[in-house]
C-alpha cells in the first residue's frame, strides 16, 4: 500500500516573495502616463486651434494684435482705427477710435454755387466721441461683421495723423 507523500514544505523563495495580484503589478502607473499624454494631446491641439483662427486667445495668452493701433474693416464698409483691448471668438473691444469720412468742397468758392460744379473730395479722420448721440469712446464690434483686422505700422498716415490729432489737444 502506498503511503500519501508528506505535504509539500514552501521552498525560501517561494514563502518570501509575495504573490502578484491578476491585474499587473504596474497597472497605476501605466494608468498615469495614459492620462498625462491625453491631457498633452488635448492641450497641443487646444493650442493649435487658438494659434490657427484666432480663437481664444483671452485664455491662452496675448492677443495676436501686438501694436499699438489696428484697423478694423466691416462688412458695412466703415473702416474703425483704433486699440484692440479685448478680442474674443465673439466680440472686439475697441478703444481710442477714429474713423475716416469723406468732406466734400467746391473748387471754386461762390456766393452763386452752380448746380453742376466740381467738387473736391477728402478724407478726414474723426474722433469718436464728438457725434450728437455722444458715444463713448469704446466700441464693442460683433465678429461676425468683421471682414479684415490689421495691425497699423508706427509710420503710416493714419497713425501720424492720430498723433497730429493728440499733440494738438489740450491737457485735461
Amino acid at each position: 500500500m502506498a503511503y500519501p507523500s508528506s505535504p509539500k514544505t514552501a521552498t525560501q523563495s517561494e514563502a518570501v516573495s509575495p504573490k502578484k495580484d491578476s491585474h499587473g503589478g504596474g497597472s497605476w502607473f501605466k494608468g498615469l502616463i495614459t492620462l498625462i499624454i491625453v491631457l498633452i494631446i488635448i492641450g497641443g491641439g487646444v493650442y493649435l486651434l487658438s494659434s490657427y483662427t484666432g480663437i481664444g486667445m483671452n485664455i491662452l495668452g496675448p492677443a495676436k494684435f501686438e501694436k499699438n493701433w489696428q484697423a478694423i474693416f466691416l462688412s458695412n464698409g466703415q473702416v474703425y482705427f483704433g486699440k484692440i483691448t479685448k478680442l474674443t471668438t465673439n466680440e472686439i473691444i475697441l478703444k481710442d477710435i477714429y474713423y475716416l469720412q469723406v468732406v466734400t468742397t467746391p473748387l471754386q468758392r461762390s456766393q452763386q454755387a452752380e448746380a453742376g460744379q466740381e467738387q473736391e473730395q477728402r478724407l478726414t479722420l474723426i474722433k469718436l466721441g464728438n457725434e450728437i448721440h455722444g458715444p463713448e469712446d469704446e466700441m464693442v464690434i460683433n465678429r461676425r461683421h468683421v471682414i479684415i483686422m490689421e495691425d497699423l505700422k508706427d509710420d503710416s498716415r493714419v497713425v501720424q495723423a492720430i498723433n497730429d490729432y493728440t499733440a494738438n489737444q489740450p491737457v485735461e
